[in-house]
Order: structure tokens, then C-alpha cells, then sequence
């Protein structure tokens, strides 16, 4: 019964967070926090056996690449660090695109690291002669369409129920 009355008063109330998801994506959070682009990158492949990938976690980490630290009021890339650094930033980047659990809001995120770093990604791909800014643009074209496709599914199951 008493199960019966909270649920009610969840559902009028706006719901109460379930302590579990929350402990979990507090670990999550402190865990990004801590990563270097290697274990990202280990993240986003789904090797760490700890922890699940999701939509909040690469939402973290795009947040932790793009936007300005609290804490040390740095952003993560900046225009003096070396070309390696740089490199493995815009392949997590893409990777992330790449990834199925990607999802509108990442796309945002994506959008707003392009803005933030368009100066440094046009000086990489000038100085080494690569097309980092072309791949990741390319690469939220597929996410997009990917995310598209996601959506028709389920409004397809949707009209079947």
C-alpha cells in the first residue's frame, strides 16, 4: 500500500529519482572527471567493463572536452598543445559520432566544440594537412541520420501498438 501511495504522489509530483541510476551516474560523473583521452577512448569502445556506455556519459565527456573547467577555468584543448593531443581529441570526437548511443544533445555539443576550437581545427588540418573539420562534419551528418532512423523505428512501433 505504501508503494501504491508514493508512486501516486511521484507521478503528480514529478517522480522521485531512483538512488540507484543516481549513485551510478555519480560514479560515472566522478570517473569522467578523473579520465585522460586514453581511458575516454577506452570508455567509448565500451572496455571498461565498469561502467556501461551511455547517452549521459558521452554527453560527459563531450562536455569535459568542450567546456571551460570550473575549477581551473581552462578548456581541455588549447592552441599551444601538441599536435598528438590535438589528434586524439578530434578522433575521440568522431568516434563519439560513430557511437549508436549518441544522441541530440551530444550533436549540440558537437556543434558547440566546432565553434569553440574552429580556429584550432582549421590550423591543424593546415599545418598537417589533414580534413579533421570535413571528417567531423561528415561524421554528424551520419550521427544525425543515424538518430533519424532511431526515431522512425520507434514511431513505427509506436503506431503498431
Amino acid at each position: 500500500m505504501k508503494d501504491k501511495v508514493e508512486g501516486m504522489f511521484s507521478k503528480i509530483l514529478g517522480g522521485v529519482k531512483n538512488p540507484i541510476k543516481d549513485t551510478k551516474k555519480e560514479k560515472l560523473y566522478e570517473k569522467i572527471t578523473k579520465m585522460d583521452l586514453a581511458d575516454m577512448r577506452l570508455y567509448v569502445n565500451g572496455k571498461l567493463n565498469e561502467y556501461e556506455v551511455s547517452e549521459f556519459g558521452l554527453l560527459e565527456i563531450l562536455k569535459k572536452l568542450t567546456l571551460v573547467n570550473d575549477s581551473t577555468s581552462n578548456q581541455y584543448m588549447k592552441i599551444d598543445d601538441m599536435d598528438s593531443k590535438k589528434k586524439k581529441i578530434f578522433d575521440l570526437i568522431i568516434l563519439i559520432l560513430h557511437n549508436k548511443k549518441v544522441n541530440i544533445s551530444g550533436l549540440e555539443m558537437v556543434e558547440r566544440f566546432l565553434e569553440t576550437y574552429a580556429e584550432i581545427i582549421k590550423r591543424y588540418d593546415k599545418d598537417n594537412k589533414d580534413i579533421y573539420e570535413k571528417k567531423i562534419k561528415d561524421s554528424i551528418k551520419k550521427a544525425i541520420t543515424m538518430i533519424e532512423l532511431k526515431s522512425d523505428i520507434v514511431d513505427k512501433m509506436r503506431t503498431l501498438k
